[in-house]
Order: structure tokens, then C-alpha cells, then sequence
């Protein structure tokens, strides 16, 4: 059975690493007996085999069992390179759902809470030098609605818009080995507007006499080489790239900059030394592009930008949240691209770092948005909050990232309209994010009841079906000047929370389509539906005409990309199949023109 061999971390690369996917040990402790059975000492009570880094509620799993399982243990044997002996090691989760308790050898090792990132722990010192044993216990409550879970169903067969949950190990797990000084993070800002790259650095350990050398490429060719010497374990510099070479118009034509039609990137490589010697040494990249708003309108590299997005799940038939490869994830974008998308919003979910590797490689934007929980609490607050200060992160360099979306259609915080705690909530989680990330936009509430926000983002699925001429009319006419998008209320619901307005920041039209087409034995639910390929074809164009239309909307989010589960209201099918002939709806697209940013 194939696992995830891939480099996890394409922003933070060191040559030396160990991937532990594969073949693990795994029970299911249905009596959360384990801790008091010390199962962490034992390999008695693991009957199961699992393909790690799959949930065992996937196919790929090698369990494929979709019942609930509170708690879950995993079990695997492992044996530290011998050329590391004198490194400290560490152990890395891509993500786990949602917490973990570490077992190195039966001794405790570290703990995560939230599923949906990436965290590490310095393992060496409950190394024994020979097999080591790895054990972890996890915990993913089915019934508390203060974790943040998104689209994951808490009863046992997905239903509606809810489909079926991911317990534990999601995403890969594997070491590394670090010097006694090292580097522990690296942030890279780009100054668009002076043609600089900010490059933050972070070291940990016995920084006396060191020095940190920078080095940027493009294209091959070195650009900028910088050394200096290390005082504390935070250092900062900005490098000029240009050279004053941005005032040249020669120059705009040998396409420096990060965009979705010419995604260009820097390299760079950051050494930690002492005169010859290398303690680490770490390489990543960086795109030169700039996002705001003003003036009512998108602007990307100060030039203002329509953004065509879809919506993306992250579900694959075989593996839920977890991509079956490596390529599975560049072909979801390639296919958007294909499609005539810039860009997409992922709903719901924290994407694994390998999308966002391909999304700075390929050109296309980026909406990250986080799993929401059920209902609001403080406890809920706190949780999303610790979830979002780790999101941005890890995810920080990626040029293809432009917006963060920290609430959705006010799940989490369904009295947001009037209750005033929960319109603290989405402005401070507003705010922390801009506290955390200047470089991007933030929605504080995608869809409706907004409070503070960047983007006035509305959601809208009332466009019915080709027979019901009027209610397109009143779908066509909702979307055609500003007044009528901010004065619409979409399933119901004012566009903004009371007390909150319009400040004259872009709107755009962020779910709206969502037409079902069922293709062979797939069964399932859509916005509205059509029967054969031609009604497809001519219904969306009839929804698209709907938008471009619009002298207000500044770009739009069409749903969805793919079917999943039982929704079947995808451009592709579940298994990534065309509904249609992807050159038709390029075509389509494609027909936007600039006027429509005028209004």
C-alpha cells in the first residue's frame, strides 16, 4: 500500500529527514482504558494495522471504518540514523485530530491540542539508542461543539453539507536532526512597494560566535548575499532586490513578481555558521506580491485584481482530508487553472503545506480558512484563537495565501447578529490576525452579519433553477449595483451584524452556484439540479452571466469544485472526473471583462 513519501515542510527544507508514514500498530480504546493499562508500555492490546498518515475512517487507512472511536492509539517501532547520534532529534505531526499525548520508549514525551496543524518535540533525551518505540494516544471528542471540526459530521453517516469525520494522524509524521544551535524559524515578508524582502530569523541554542549568511536567488542567478553576526536569537534584515532596477521600465518585463498568470519566486537559502563550520543550514522560497483594498476595489501588486475563485473542500474519496499523493494536490489546482480559476477558498479546513507548495509554484491565490465549531462558548473562543496564532504560523510565507477567513456564515457564533460577545469575537479575531499578518486581507465573517472586515463578502444560492425566470431576475437584479447587494439578505440574514456598515471595502459574491448534476450512480444534493451535460453547461453560464452582469462585484467564489460525499453540486465529480468539457467553462470565465470592476 503507498503512503505519503513526499517532503512535508516545502518552506522550511533541511536535506536530512526520516518519514515514519507507513505501517503502524493501532487499537481502538472505546473504554479510554488505555492510560490506566499503560498501553504506552505495551504492544498487547494494538490488533489493528494502519497505513499512517491516513484516518481510519478512510479507505487508504487500511481500515475504513466510519463508527466512532473517541480515543485511538498508534504503535511503531524506529530506529534513529546512526550519522545523528550526536544531533538533537526531533519529531514531527503534520497534523492530529485533535489531541495528542507523545510516548517515547513508554515515557511521555509532549502533548498538541487542535487538529489542524503542525506541531514538534525534542525527542532525544528519551532515546535509548537502539529500537526506539513510538506510541500516541489520541483523543477526538464526537460530542463537545466547543472544538473547532468544520464539515466533520458528529453522528455516524454523513448527511447535508456535514460528511464523514477524521480521527488522529492526518497528515505526515517524521524526524529530523538539529545541532545543538540551530535555526527554529524564518519569516519572510516581502516590501513590494520598495523592492525589498524583510527576512526574520530565529535561532535556538548557544548563539556566541555565529553568524547567519543569506543568500537569494532567482532563476539560477544569486541576487543578494548578506552575512551577519549573531548578538541575540532574533535577528531581522531587509535586502534590497531590485537595486533600483524596479525604476526601469526594462525591468517590468523580466517578470519578478508573484501573480496567479506569472508566479515568479526567489529562493532562498539561510546558513548558520561559526567561521567554517555549518550548524544548519535551511532553505525556502518567497514571492514578490503585494494585497490591499481601497477605493472599493482588490488590489494585487497595486493594480487592481478580479479575483475568479472556486471552492474547495480539501475531501477525496479515498483519503477525507488527506490527499492520496502529492500529485493529487497539484492536480486539484491544475484543474481549477484548466477551468479559468485564479484562485480558490478552502472551506473549513487548514490545507496541508504541500497544496500551498503548489499554489506558489503554479499562480493560483489562496483563502485559508480554519474548521469552525458548532456553537459559541469562551472555551470555543479560546480554542479557534490558539488554532488561528498557529495557522498563520506556519503558513506565513506562502505568496499564494491573500486572505484569512476566520469565520463562516457566523457558524460558531450563530447569535453574532445582536449578541455583542460574539461580535467581540469576530473583531478580535479580526484583529489578531492583522496583529499577526500584515500582509493580508481578513473577512471577519464570510457570507453575512459582518462585523469589522476587508472584504464585504456575501454568499447567495438564490439564482433557481432555468425555469424560474423570476427568481433569477431577482437573483440577477440582487447582484447588479451596491445598494442591492448590501440591502439582500441572503438565507435571511442582513449582510451586516447591527451596529456594523459598509465602509466602502470590495464586495464580492464568495458562495453562490452550487449546481447539482448527478454523473453515473452517484446520488445526492444540490443548490438546484440539471439532468444531462448540455443543462449543466447552460446553467452555469446562465449563473455566470448573473455575476459579470454586476457593475458592483469585484470578484466572486463559485461553489464548488468537486462533489463530495453526497453533495453533488462540483464542477468535477468525486473522483476528480469532468462533468463537462473543462475548455466550456474556461470559456465562460474568461468572459469577464475589466469593465466590470467599474461601478
Amino acid at each position: 500500500m503507498t503512503y505519503r513519501t513526499e517532503y512535508p515542510r516545502p518552506q522550511f527544507v533541511r536535506k536530512e529527514w526520516l518519514n515514519l508514514n507507513g505501517e503502524w500498530d493501532f487499537a481502538f480504546d472505546d473504554q479510554n482504558s488505555g492510560l490506566e493499562e499503560k498501553w504506552c508500555k505495551s504492544n498487547q492490546a494494538f490488533d489493528r494495522k494502519i497505513q499512517v498518515p491516513f484516518a481510519y475512517q478512510s479507505q487508504l487507512s487500511g481500515i475504513h471504518d466510519p463508527s466512532f472511536h473517541d480515543f485511538v492509539w498508534y504503535r511503531r517501532d524506529f530506529t534513529v540514523p546512526a550519522e545523528w547520534n550526536h544531533d538533537r532529534i526531533i519529531l514531527h505531526f503534520g497534523a492530529v485530530d485533535y489531541r495528542a499525548w507523545i510516548y517515547i520508549n513508554g515515557q511521555y514525551a509532549g502533548f498538541h491540542e487542535g487538529g489542524h496543524v503542525s506541531f514538534s518535540l525534542d525527542i532525544t533525551d528519551h532515546l535509548n539508542g537502539g529500537s526506539e518505540v513510538l506510541t500516541v494516544r489520541v483523543e477526538d471528542p464526537s460530542t463537545d461543539e466547543t472544538i473547532p471540526r468544520g464539515k466533520q459530521f458528529w453522528i455516524e453517516e454523513s448527511d447535508a453539507i456535514w460528511y464523514t469525520r477524521t480521527t488522529g494522524i492526518w497528515q505526515t509524521v517524521w524526524l529530523e536532526p538539529v545541532q545543538s544551535s540551530s535555526i527554529s524559524k524564518l519569516r519572510l515578508t516581502p516590501d513590494f512597494d520598495s523592492g525589498a524582502i524583510i527576512v526574520e530569523c530565529s535561532t535556538a541554542g548557544d548563539i556566541s560566535g555565529k553568524s547567519i549568511e543569506i543568500e537569494i536567488d532567482f532563476k539560477g542567478e544569486q541576487i543578494a548575499k548578506d552575512t551577519l553576526t549573531v548578538y541575540e536569537s532574533y535577528t531581522k534584515r531587509s535586502i534590497d532586490l531590485y537595486n533600483r532596477k524596479i525604476f526601469r521600465t526594462s525591468f517590468h518585463n523580466t517578470g519578478w513578481n508573484w501573480t496567479p498568470e506569472d508566479p515568479n519566486l526567489f529562493n532562498i537559502k539561510v546558513t548558520l555558521k561559526s567561521d567554517n563550520k555549518v550548524f544548519d543550514e535551511v532553505q525556502s522560497y518567497f514571492g514578490m506580491r503585494k494585497i490591499h483594498q481601497e477605493n472599493g476595489m482588490v488590489y494585487l501588486n497595486n493594480k487592481p485584481y478580479y479575483q475568479k475563485l472556486v471552492l474547495d473542500q480539501g475531501y477525496w474519496p479515498e483519503g477525507l482530508l488527506t490527499a492520496p499523493s502529492d500529485e493529487a494536490l497539484k492536480r486539484d489546482i491544475e484543474l481549477a487553472l484548466e477551468m479559468g480559476f485564479n484562485g480558490c477558498r478552502k472551506h473549513q479546513k487548514v490545507e496541508d503545506p504541500r497544496f500551498l507548495y503548489w499554489a506558489d509554484q503554479l499562480g493560483f491565490l489562496v483563502w485559508g480558512e480554519c474548521a469552525a465549531s458548532p456553537s459559541y462558548s469562551e472555551d470555543a473562543a479560546a480554542r479557534l484563537t490558539k488554532e488561528w496564532i498557529e495557522i498563520i504560523e506556519r503558513d506565513y510565507n506562502h505568496p499564494s495565501i491573500v486572505a484569512w477567513v476566520p469565520v463562516n456564515e457566523s457558524w460558531g457564533v450563530p447569535a453574532i447578529k445582536h449578541d455583542k460577545q460574539q461580535q467581540h469575537h469576530s473583531q478580535a479575531m479580526y484583529h489578531l490576525i492583522h496583529s499577526l499578518d500584515r500582509s493580508r486581507l481578513v473577512i471577519s465573517n464570510d457570507g453575512w452579519e459582518l462585523t469589522v472586515t476587508d472584504i464585504c463578502a456575501i454568499h447567495n444560492y438564490n439564482h433557481g433553477t432555468n425555469d424560474e425566470k423570476a427568481k433569477y431576475e431577482d437573483f440577477k437584479e440582487s447582484l447588479s449595483t451596491k445598494d442591492n447587494l448590501l440591502s439582500s439578505m441572503p438565507a435571511n440574514r442582513g449582510i451586516y451584524a447591527d451596529g456594523h456598515e459598509h465602509k466602502g471595502e470590495p464586495i464580492l459574491l464568495t458562495e453562490f452556484g452550487g449546481i447539482g448534476f448527478k454523473v453515473g450512480e452517484d446520488s445526492g444534493w444540490g443548490y438546484t439540479s440539471v439532468k444531462d451535460e448540455n443543462e449543466f453547461i447552460e446553467d452555469y453560464q446562465r449563473v455566470m452571466e448573473a455575476v459579470y452582469s454586476s457593475k458592483a462585484l469585484h470578484g466572486y467564489c463559485y461553489t464548488q469544485l468537486t462533489d463530495v460525499e453526497q453533495e453533488i453540486n462540483g464542477l468535477l465529480t468525486y473522483t476528480r472526473e469532468p462533468k463537462c468539457d473543462l475548455a466550456v467553462i474556461r470559456k465562460i470565465n474568461d468572459s469577464w471583462h475589466l469593465n466590470t470592476l467599474k461601478g
